[in-house]
């Protein structure tokens, strides 16, 4: 047992295993990984995923058996710097930028991470969605300065790709503990609404029917329309809604939607996919908490690598990807979280119940870190 670290079972959570071996050092064999399959091993973007991490770091030791059932990884060194990576097209970009967001403050020297592929699908967060709550969200543990960017540069719907993004990220020595119990009121709801080679009319079109829902509750709505054209527009057909709710005291709540692929299922009609993602977001924000739902596991990572001192963050109910999360944290770790369940008063209304989440970090230390 301990010459191959930590043994898990099965394809899932695969980039969490990664990522947390990668930030603590511990060696991790994955077996079993989908053996009964008709196609066993590794799918196309999970290999794609592990070149990725190669890119990124130096002197990772990364041994699969013949089938791509079994996955040994020792990993080595954090290293960033400018790395270019051609993300696979089943996935979107966010399934890698995901992963890069926990690893890059950690880093050797500062990331310079170009993704292509797809950058808006309708299984993985989009790269608007991680622009508008993740970033926000790093810069509040103390992860923050001028070259703290995502910009997209070209965008590229499911299933052609053609998308590109940057991602750059500044190293950072240490993690400052935060707490963030209080979200307050939703004071403004902003948005995207983009469309790819199809007519710009669309864009509008969501835009007028999430406002039929949103404008009940709040007079703030400002939606922008992002219509790229010729080259910047990627290889297929396609258009969608980022919506993020800011309250008071700085927290971002986020839902969206994309249209269906082209030749995949039933085409969705802008009018639906606009109200559709407008209760998403109510959804969301009934929820509530300070971190939405996707970003949960990188504020749960970022308070585990804290300095050693106490850390608090409100969360809406726990999704069962974090919940896991929360058993590999323990398992690479050691760290367990307290946890307290709020339910709000009577008179509140202020959605459902809560989740305070305590711990103490780890006081983990960039040791990649160059001293200048």
């Amino acid at each position: 047992m301990a010459s191959h670290g930590l043994i898990y079972d099965g394809c899932n959570y695969f980039r969490q295993r990664l990522v947390l071996s990668t930030l603590s050092g511990k060696r991790v064999k994955i077996k079993n990984i989908r053996s009964k399959d008709d196609n066993p091993g590794l799918r196309d973007f999970e290999a794609s995923f592990i070149r990725l991490l190669d890119k990124v770091t130096n002197g990772s030791r990364i041994e699969i058996n013949q089938t791509g059932t079994v996955l040994f990884y020792q990993p080595g060194l954090l290293y960033g710097g400018s790395v270019e990576h051609d993300c696979n097209l089943q996935r979107s970009v966010g399934y890698y930028l995901e992963a890069l967001l926990m690893l890059a403050p950690f880093m050797k020297t500062t990331l310079k991470a170009t993704l292509r592929g797809v950058t808006n699908d309708p299984t993985d967060p989009s790269v608007d969605l991680l622009k508008v709550t993740a970033l926000p969200l790093m810069k509040k543990f103390g992860i923050d300065g001028e070259g703290f960017d995502l910009k997209v540069v070209k965008r590229g719907m499911a299933p052609g790709g053609g998308g590109e993004v940057v991602f750059t990220c500044p190293v950072r020595r240490t993690i400052r503990p935060v707490q963030l119990t209080d979200p307050g009121k939703i004071k403004r709801i902003r948005g995207v609404a983009y469309s790819v080679r199809v007519s710009p009319q669309m864009a509008n079109r969501i835009i007028e029917s999430a406002r039929g829902v949103l404008n009940q509750y709040i007079p703030d709505i400002y939606i922008y329309t992002d219509h790229m054209k010729g080259a910047n527009s990627g290889k297929s057909p396609g258009f969608g809604l980022t919506l993020i709710a800011e309250t008071l005291n700085g927290c971002f709540l986020s839902a969206e939607m994309s249209s269906t692929p082209q030749g995949q299922g039933d085409p969705i009609l802008p009018e639906d996919l606009g109200r559709n993602c407008a209760k998403l977001l109510l959804e969301e924000v009934h929820r509530g908490g300070f971190v939405d739902s996707t970003n949960q596991s990188l504020a749960l990572l970022l308070m585990t690598l804290g300095q050693q001192d106490v850390s608090k963050v409100l969360l809406g109910p726990l999704s069962p990807y974090t919940i896991e999360f929360l058993r590999h944290i323990r398992d690479f770790f050691q760290i367990m979280f307290k946890i307290e369940v709020q339910k709000p008063l009577e008179d509140e209304r202020k959605g459902g119940d809560k989740v305070l989440m305590t711990c103490v970090g780890v006081g983990y230390s960039n040791i990649n870190k160059t001293l200048k």
